[in-house]
């Protein structure tokens, strides 16, 4: 039987998370990098985060990194680009791709008050071309020191916290549906720590 204190902590996470905001990541290779990618998106109240790559089991959390994030997010897992993406597209989402290219512009300037759908991709690689040609938007973070990268849980939470600023600064906020608060309530009242 869940306490009144957790009941409470439910509550007041799933007021706070955000329905239209989305971390995808694609061709991640390193398990201890998505999973410090979980723990971000946990803790700046993110609920959707995708996998896109052939061989996502290869990312299965580490408790120990992820602090066992993975337990309160929605994981969803797409063998292509296009299996995630177009749906999101469809959907209104904006495909905000982390990407170095000419007309990438400082994560900044964009309006993240609007549902987005933050693309990264693997540590090596960044994201592949048929991933970059769904991408509305490029954006990077800029550098300003001899090291010109971030790890990339570091890069999520720069661009996830600047998101959030903007929402609140608008007073925006994103609920989720009543029916999926309720499943996710069940579901999270009777999980284990």
């Amino acid at each position: 039987m869940p306490t009144p204190e957790r009941i409470a902590k439910v509550e007041r996470v799933l007021a706070g998370r955000q329905a239209d905001l989305r971390v995808v990541l694609e061709g991640l290779t390193n398990a201890h990098n998505a999973s410090a990618v979980m723990r971000t998106c946990d803790a700046a109240g993110v609920l959707f985060l995708d996998l896109i790559g052939p061989n996502p089991e290869l990312l299965r959390p580490n408790k120990a990194i992820s602090t066992r994030a993975d337990k309160w997010l929605e994981i969803g897992v797409s063998p292509t680009p296009a299996a995630c993406l177009e749906p999101l597209k469809r959907a209104g989402y904006e495909i905000v791709a982390t990407h170095l290219v000419r007309d990438a512009v400082p994560y900044s300037e964009v309006d993240f008050a609007r549902p987005t759908a933050l693309v990264f991709g693997s540590e090596a690689e960044g994201i592949s071309e048929e991933c970059q040609a769904f991408a509305d938007r490029n954006v990077r973070i800029p550098m300003f020191g001899m090291v010109q990268s971030l790890n990339l849980s570091v890069s999520v939470a720069v661009i996830l916290y600047e998101a959030l600023r903007q929402r609140a600064a608008r007073g925006y906020e994103s609920r989720l549906p009543a029916a999926e608060i309720e499943r996710l309530r069940n579901l999270w009242l009777n999980a284990g720590d």
